[in-house]
């Protein structure tokens, strides 16, 4: 083995591969960064940042055009959608120099841009250079996968890679797929002057979500005027005059054409393991998926992964989660050191859909002992206050009251759920969030009063016979 010249090399310059760069970079290490395109990846130019920017554009449309709600007078902003993808734009480039070459290279990193692979188990070249390291960390993200649809390779279709770079109007947009990705964009194009029409092949949107909250963004979907097609397929596409034309199924088999002006394809996502030599370097990967022995080390104990290609949930925080657990196996050498396994996430569509820990549907079918509890919305101030009052917050609880899980489906459903998080993570009761103090008037205090459905269940008719009592004996 050649002496090594890095003490890490990050391939990929994704969320997760910069965490890894600058941090390793901070402690000391020397390190080299491999993108074969711009640092930031897919959570900066494709991902996250455009999508909430748009998604934000198109909410402040929506309140316009339906003001009356808080006593104002209504009226059509007339969406601009060349000029809303502009403003994305420019969110980009403000946040863009925290991720640029120029950056990184001023923290100490080597940032080495074009398309490279391994050469050996500790080994790998780019641009005609051999990069030697004590460890490499994989962090190649993933990119919108495709479907084997008849008529897909003669017809411009887009994904999220694609999607904001229009500036021409989307008079009418199909979303295959009714995921948190396909649901998001629907709503905001659906926002932003659009006809949308959802298809899916599952009978609900939201899958991986309680049918319950799922069916709140369902019913404000709907109300908005997004048309679905669910436990449907798409059978064929085909380019017309007008646009385009797809013919879909439904669980009869009974054909259906659909016409419209634009494909947006969101059928989830495919990890990016190509063309990086993963066979030279002794890295197995099984079903297109990288083989891992434990926790982010793969079969090649100096290679890592971090990010989207590690599989499971694909997150921006997680590959920062992820980043900061490949640096303590890798600098520090803690190899006890292992991802968490409370993850939260939030689909951001309106209202947004948070949740983290074990679901109800999940703590049925694994056959948990559990109780359900839920408080709604309209039933906290700040939320009437708001005029936001759709959705509820449940969480699942074992039966003598350890928190197992929760989801907010509701206004701020994403900024709620960071203290169930907090709460799993530490082991938490319903009850210690029941004497947790909340500000009021916060649509926060919903996770207390959810927690207190759990208190309130306690009270047997027995104890609530004593306290009746002692209140008539205080002369109260």
């Amino acid at each position: 083995m050649a002496r090594p010249e890095f003490d890490l090399a990050v391939i990929g310059g994704g969320s997760g591969g910069l965490v890894v760069a600058a941090g390793g970079a901070a402690l000391g290490a020397k390190v080299a960064l491999v993108e074969k395109d711009k640092l930031g990846g897919d959570c900066l130019w494709t991902g996250c940042v455009p999508s909430k920017t748009l998604i934000e554009s198109a909410r402040v449309a929506f309140q316009m055009r339906n003001a009356n709600r808080w006593a104002l007078t209504a009226h059509d902003p007339k969406p601009d959608l060349a000029a809303v993808m502009k403003r994305v734009a420019r969110v980009i480039e403000g946040i863009e120099p925290n991720d640029s070459p120029e950056r990184f290279r001023s923290l100490g990193v080597d940032v080495i841009i074009g398309h490279g692979q391994f050469v050996g188990r500790d080994a790998f070249e780019v641009n005609g250079r051999r990069l030697i390291a004590r460890s490499f960390v994989i962090a190649t993200g993933s990119r919108p996968a495709t479907l084997p649809l008849p008529g897909l390779d003669g017809v411009p279709y887009l994904t999220n890679e694609t999607v904001f770079t229009l500036r021409e109007r989307v008079p009418h947009l199909i979303v295959l797929g009714a995921g948190p990705i396909g649901s998001e964009l629907a709503q905001a194009f659906r926002r932003l002057g659009s006809e949308v029409s959802v298809v899916d092949i599952a009978p609900v949107i939201l899958p991986r979500e309680d049918a319950d909250l799922a069916g709140v963004v369902f019913r404000q979907m709907q109300a908005e005027g997004v048309r679905y097609h669910l436990g449907a397929s798409a059978a064929q596409v085909e380019r017309t005059v007008s646009g385009l034309r797809l013919l879909i199924r439904d669980n009869q088999g009974t054909p259906r054409p659909i016409d419209a002006t634009h494909l947006l394809i969101a059928v989830g996502r495919k990890v990016n393991v190509e063309g990086l030599g993963l066979d030279a370097a002794g890295v197995e990967v099984d079903q297109g998926r990288i083989v891992l022995r434990e926790g982010l080390q793969t079969t090649n104990r100096n290679v890592y992964v971090v990010g989207d290609v590690a599989g499971g949930y694909q997150f921006t925080h997680l590959a920062e989660h992820h980043a900061g657990i490949v640096l303590r196996q890798t600098i520090f050498r803690m190899t006890w050191a292992k991802p968490a396994a409370v993850i939260p996430w939030c689909t951001f569509t309106d209202p947004e859909l948070a949740r983290v820990g074990l679901s109800e549907t999940e703590a049925r079918k694994s056959g948990v002992a559990h109780r359900v509890y839920r408080f709604p919305f309209a039933d906290i101030d700040r939320a009437r206050a708001g005029g936001e009052t759709e959705g509820m917050a449940k969480i699942v609880t074992s039966p003598r009251g350890k928190l197992l899980g929760a989801a907010v489906v509701g206004s701020h459903a994403g900024e709620i759920i960071a203290e169930y998080a907090l709460a799993l993570s530490q082991g938490l009761s319903a009850s210690d969030l029941s004497d947790t103090i909340h500000v009021y008037p916060t649509l926060a205090q919903i996770n207390r009063r959810v927690a207190d459905q759990r208190r309130n269940e306690g009270l047997t008719p027995a104890a609530k016979k004593w306290i009746r009592r002692i209140f008539r004996l205080r002369g109260s």
